[in-house]
């Protein structure tokens, strides 16, 4: 991170510089931000193929509202959005994020729960890549970029990744489809997840390609459920029939105790491997 020097700023520059205000200004931003997308989302679903060209702007649009935010305020270079490594890191992510979806449905064909029965038209692949845009872009730029930075900055990483698993994994309580448990359930593998991949590197695109492709894989591959939002069938034709405590129910996968320790096994590798290259960051008293 390249910070520029803070003397000689108004004093209004200098409090919108602090964490606690970056929070509210920049992530109530992106928040609004973010609902205007989904708007669009739904006003556009018959659409795939334009909804995911205005996913794609409006993502291009946040992702310049946020480093505009980090040059012209926090007077710092977004270094968590630096574009050299951005496909490597993201293609990473990705396919971490297909694996670990595929990896979990595996689990449930071998158990007979999870049974293909057929596929549909290879267009049925379309509509569910808006929604994965949409998410993967916005969520990451807020909760990861903003929330969980701005905790960090404050009090450290282990708070970050506190404040901002129980955030996210409460967000989705707002989804049509929504049960406490299913939301807990993100919050600890979802939150812990995301939150040690950006420590890894501290750049968002690992996130951003994770999010992405758990989200597309589960809807526009698999037809599962999306967080008991997004339920339009996908390539495979399956019927899921177990008890909910291994299907997710009408939440989808990421309620299912399957999803809940492979995505946390997965987060504890990655959270060691953040510490291992010392990525972690004390309270700011501490520092």
């Amino acid at each position: 991170m390249t910070d520029i020097s803070l003397s000689g700023q108004p004093l209004w520059q200098r409090i919108l510089q602090f964490p606690l205000t970056r929070l509210i200004v920049l992530g109530t931003a992106l928040f609004y931000f973010m609902g205007w997308a989904q708007a669009r989302l739904e006003q556009f679903h018959d659409s795939p193929v334009l909804n995911a060209v205005i996913q794609i702007v409006l993502g291009v649009a946040a992702i310049g509202v946020y480093v505009a935010y980090q040059t012209f305020i926090d007077r710092r270079e977004a270094t968590e959005l630096a574009t050299p490594g951005l496909g490597r890191e993201w293609a990473i992510g990705a396919l971490c994020g297909a694996g670990l979806y595929a990896a979990s449905a595996t689990v449930l064909m071998l158990l007979g729960i999870y049974k293909v029965e057929g596929f549909n038209p290879v267009l049925f692949l379309l509509p569910n890549l808006s929604m994965a845009i949409k998410s993967g872009v916005f969520e990451e730029l807020l909760f990861r970029g903003v929330l969980f930075r701005s905790v960090e900055d404050m009090f450290g990483s282990w708070v970050g990744i506190l404040v901002s698993s129980l955030a996210f994994g409460l967000l989705h309580l707002t989804n049509p489809g929504a049960t406490l448990g299913g939301a807990i359930y993100i919050s600890i593998e979802a939150g812990l997840l995301l939150s040690a991949a950006y420590l890894v590197t501290r750049r968002l695109w690992i996130c951003m390609g994770f999010h992405m492709a758990w989200n597309y894989f589960q809807s526009a591959v698999f037809s599962g459920v999306v967080s008991g939002a997004v339920s339009d069938p996908g390539l495979l034709k399956a019927t899921i029939e177990g008890p909910e405590l291994l299907t997710g129910g009408a939440f989808g996968m990421e309620h299912s105790v399957v999803a809940l320790v492979v995505c946390t096994t997965a987060g504890v590798i990655l959270l060691l491997l953040a510490i291992r290259r010392g990525h972690l960051m004390p309270p700011m008293w501490q520092r």
